[in-house]
């Protein structure tokens, strides 16, 4: 049944991957529609997630936020499928990296641990491994379909990415830095763990939730430099994404330190412009089961 899936649907994705810029966000726009105001998807999700945060927002306020956030994420389902067939000089004049040279800098002393928030677009920040001497690699979450798991691969692949599996990073990690093998490890690291394993939990977006701490443990542990990758939106299709420092010795990090930090400066983005926000994503459901020792 995967197999017969992905026969079906890969060359419709091909398709819209080839179509001129004009052609291909006007298919957004029809995809908007279809998700936004037909099929509703995940429309309470966002509603409740956003009444959630921005409690001293108005009901005109928060659809218009909604609907921004809808056209976006469509935009950026379509980016990523793009991806097939963007060249390497198309996709650097439309994901723009003013200060790459903080990497390139930082790369000849250490690896680099790129921390993203799902914000924006970061997919197409594999575009940062023709800047960089050091490896590139993209820590994911295994897509449940073996055949687009493999596509996906394939794709970062032709970007000098090597995709690892969260169940692989710290062997990974730690076989590179036994044969001093210097990476950039990019990862997305807002996720929401689950309550009962989360080691610690804190404020985010003003609301008491489990943190997904494993980045600063890794940093801890193998002595990256930990930096943020701030994305901006300039306009349709293009992007600015700014490297900001972190830590740059993770070894002399103070505990909760590196994610204390990474969430302040995403907060810092959504309320800058929160239509750009994974909104869909249940990031605060547990809220109320929050532990005894950090309430």
């Amino acid at each position: 049944m995967q197999l017969l899936v992905y026969i079906i649907v890969f060359p419709f994705l091909w398709l819209i991957s080839i179509l001129p810029y004009r052609c291909f966000y006007f298919f957004s726009d029809i995809i908007y529609v279809l998700v936004y105001r037909i099929i509703g998807y995940r429309k309470k999700v966002v509603r409740a997630n956003l009444t959630l945060v921005f409690p001293d927002k108005s009901d005109e306020e928060i659809k218009k936020i909604e609907k921004a956030f809808y056209k976006h994420m469509c935009d950026m389902f379509l980016e990523t499928i793009k991806t097939l067939n963007i060249s390497e000089e198309e996709l650097k004049k439309r994901y723009a990296l003013p200060n790459i040279e903080l990497l390139l800098e930082v790369e000849k002393k250490r690896s680099i641990l790129v921390m993203f928030p799902h914000y924006g677009n970061w997919e197409w920040s594999i575009i940062v491994n023709r800047y960089v001497k050091s490896k590139g690699f993209a820590i994911y979450q295994k897509i449940g379909n073996i055949y687009f798991d493999r596509l996906i691969k394939k794709i970062r692949a032709i970007w000098s990415t090597t995709p690892i599996s969260q169940r692989e990073t710290v062997i990974t990690m730690a076989r590179n830095h036994q044969k001093d093998i210097k990476g950039v490890y990019g990862i997305v690291s807002d996720q929401s763990p689950q309550a009962h394993l989360a080691q610690y939990w804190t404020k985010f977006m003003n609301i008491k939730v489990p943190v997904f701490n494993g980045p600063e443990v890794l940093a801890r542990k193998f002595d990256h430099a930990v930096v943020f990758a701030k994305v901006s939106k300039v306009k349709r299709g293009y992007y600015r994404t700014e490297f900001i420092p972190i830590a740059l010795e993770g070894s002399k990090s103070k505990e909760n330190e590196i994610t204390n930090q990474f969430l302040k400066l995403t907060e810092e983005e959504i309320i800058q412009n929160p239509a750009y926000y994974l909104w869909t994503h249940r990031r605060w459901k547990h809220r109320d089961k929050v532990p005894e020792k950090y309430i």
